[in-house]
């Protein structure tokens, strides 16, 4: 295999008359990757919580069906289905989601429809879109972002066993104008 310096020259190792970065690498050979840069040399983005993202599903890539990551994940491409992440996951502008997600902090810059459980936080940021609902204990939404849905800020195991009386239209009229102040004129 063809390894190059930083100047471009050949290292001597290599055989001169096949052309470089066309020769297959041998199965006892390792590819050379630096910490930080993907097998293509860009430079890897960071997980929210520090870490390296795990898994990158690009501008190309069209899946349907359910998608699980363990680590930090980021998705630029075209998903349909269910999404579930044990760790991060952020929703690049590129991105075109239309899925249940599932995780523990997302974080959305595309456009994303359906239903989100986070459970640490959620985050909306411009320019985003999220068509669904949201269950997350922390949510933070950035100036210029669309967010159509509901939002419970309490986890779904709570909210199943929590309870809700409706009242009548007229009830609620009466509860929310408080009754008249009388003054009482003096009698002199």
């Amino acid at each position: 295999m063809a390894l190059f310096k930083k100047d471009g020259v050949r290292t001597p190792s290599e055989p001169a008359g096949k052309p470089s970065g066309f020769e297959k690498p041998r199965p006892s050979e390792a590819i050379p990757v630096h910490e930080g840069t993907s097998m293509a040399g860009s430079t890897l983005n960071r997980a929210p919580d520090g870490g390296q993202e795990t898994a990158y599903l690009g501008e190309g890539t069209r899946i349907s069906g359910k998608v699980s990551f363990e680590g930090p994940a980021r998705i630029a491409g075209h998903v349909e289905g269910e999404i579930v992440a044990k760790s991060s996951l952020t929703v690049a502008e590129t991105a075109l989601v239309n899925a249940q997600i599932e995780g523990e902090t997302v974080i959305i810059r595309g456009k994303v429809t359906g239903d989100i459980n986070a459970s640490k936080k959620l985050e909306i940021r411009a320019p985003g879109k999220l068509f669904g609902n949201v269950t997350t204990p922390s949510l933070v939404i950035e100036e210029g972002v669309v967010f159509d849905g509901h939002c419970s800020m309490g986890a779904s195991e709570s909210r199943s066993d929590r309870k809700v009386t409706l009242l009548a239209k007229e009830d609620r009229a009466a509860e929310s104008i408080p009754p008249p102040v009388r003054a009482q004129a003096d009698s002199k």
